[in-house]
């Protein structure tokens, strides 16, 4: 403080109106006296200031104008009373807004430990391939009971025969019915792991070793990143429309988690789904994947085909995705030659579902509940086709 200025009273704060937090106030009751100088504060209000206005109910302008007097400033002892519990009223709902908004947000922070959980495990782990075969079998044992194919003696044909086309759609495994047939859902898991484990032993034999652990790394990681930032835009769709639920005398809050879990649920299963379809179809090279087609093929000529179409492979023909390579650049493994590119037509709905209806889409035997604004590509133009629910 500058010479004389403590003589003549110190610091004079002048506030032209009081906020909404009394700890903003008091700050600025503290700057004309630090450190025992001398000084003053003086706040001048207005009955049309926000904080009158809205939260003091009217009541301070009765005040007043009762104590009201020609030439006189509007004062009461009472007055400052009365805007504090104003400011604590506020307070409270600024609080309650804060408790609410970090509610909401809890939900999505034990979704994201998971997440994190397992990338951090793929990025972190000497052998990413315990984590895509831990998926694998949860995926095996979500499709066996499925296609109810667990209780032998409630087992039928068809659903023996929709897990072996999704067996042999996923994986370059060969199945027939004969050994699935009068088994527990034990004992086809077992089965079907342990064949899935020797096809991959022979993509372990054609890749780098080096190479195949960055490749389960790479794998894992894009679908889950993929996945996860779909599930993230739905999250915030759904945060966006849940509020108007108390409406209907739901609680919002109850609502949100409720669909929040189906969601991560429903994004967990497309993850494993995803990890499963492409960890086969994923390779370093094409010439590893040249050489596992034709361990494979060999090994079909003798175990003989696997279902009514002779194909003991199925699921790897279709190109594979190259890491550092170019798709549009792949070869064909049985002819040597480039495959020529077919751009498919796109697929017109008549009475197309709207943006976020949930609606049902079949490819094979693979079906999926999502949102038409998800769906859309996949059934325009990746040959799913739109189921109608009765």
């Amino acid at each position: 403080m500058g010479a004389g200025v403590s003589d003549l009273g110190g610091l004079y704060v002048l506030g032209t109106e009081r906020h909404t937090s009394r700890r903003i106030d008091r700050q600025l009751r503290g700057r004309c006296a630090r450190q025992g100088d001398p000084g003053t504060t003086r706040f001048f209000l207005s009955l049309e200031d926000e904080l009158m206005r809205l939260y003091s109910q009217g009541s301070a302008g009765k005040l007043l104008e009762s104590s009201f007097e020609e030439g006189q400033p509007l004062e009461h002892r009472w007055l400052n009373p009365m805007i504090e519990r104003a400011q604590k009223t506020v307070e409270q709902h600024h609080y309650s807004v804060r408790r609410r908004l970090l509610q909401y947000d809890d939900v999505g922070s034990k979704q994201r430990e998971v997440i994190y959980g397992l990338r951090n495990d793929a990025l972190l782990s000497d052998e990413p391939k315990e984590i895509i075969f831990e998926l694998i079998r949860e995926e095996v044992q979500h499709r066996i009971e499925e296609f109810a194919v667990s209780d032998p003696k409630a087992a039928s044909e068809k659903d023996y025969q929709d897990y072996l086309n999704w067996v042999c759609q996923t994986f370059p495994v060969s199945l027939k019915e004969q050994e699935l047939t009068g088994k527990s859902g034990a004992d086809i898991e077992k089965l079907t792991l342990s064949r899935i484990e020797e096809a991959y032993q022979v993509k372990e034999a054609a890749e780098d070793p080096q190479m195949l652990r960055q490749l389960e790394r790479m794998v894992v990681i894009s679908n889950v990143d993929r996945n996860w930032q779909t599930h993230l835009t739905e999250m915030e769709d759904l945060r966006q429309s849940v509020g108007l639920r108390g409406y209907g005398q739901k609680d919002p809050l109850v609502e949100y988690k409720s669909e929040a879990f189906g969601f991560f649920e429903q994004m967990m299963n497309q993850v494993r789904t995803d990890i499963c379809s492409g960890i086969f179809r994923s390779v370093t090279n094409m010439r590893a994947y040249q050489n596992m087609i034709a361990h494979l093929q060999r090994t079909a000529r003798t175990t003989g085909p696997a279902g009514p179409d002779g194909a003991a492979a199925g699921a790897v023909a279709a190109q594979p995705a190259v890491a550092g390579a170019d798709s549009g650049a792949h070869t064909s493994a049985a002819a040597g030659k480039p495959l020529p590119s077919v751009k498919r037509t796109p697929v017109r709905i008549a009475n197309e579902p709207a943006r976020n209806d949930v609606v049902t889409i079949r490819k094979g035997v693979e079906t999926q509940k999502l949102k038409w604004k998800k769906a859309e590509k996949m059934v325009k133009e990746e040959g799913w086709l739109l189921v109608e629910e009765k």
